[in-house]
């Protein structure tokens, strides 16, 4: 496991990572999408306050979040419903 260390901008404030090297592209995409959704934020509503920013973006990636979850539970759950079936019918 390599380290690296990194400096990652949100929201105008700096924050100093020690990440694993592998994850550098990862995470710099995932800075960037914060970035440009509170840019859209921003543009798109009358908020200024960074902070409500910052909180509507996270508020949107964790109901993003809890959406997949629950599409992967469903998922999970009928995959289950179809192989009980089929031991049923065998």
């Amino acid at each position: 496991m390599s380290e690296l260390s990194i400096k990652v901008v949100i929201g105008g404030r700096t924050y100093p990572l020690t990440i694993d090297r592998s994850e550098e592209e990862k995470i710099r995409k995932a800075v960037s999408e914060i970035e440009k959704n509170v840019k859209d934020l921003k543009n798109n509503y009358a908020v200024v306050d960074m902070q409500d920013l910052l909180a509507m973006t996270a508020l949107e990636y964790a109901t993003d979040s809890v959406t997949r979850n629950s599409s992967v539970e469903i998922d999970n759950l009928s995959k289950e419903i179809f192989k009980l079936r089929d031991e049923l019918d065998s």
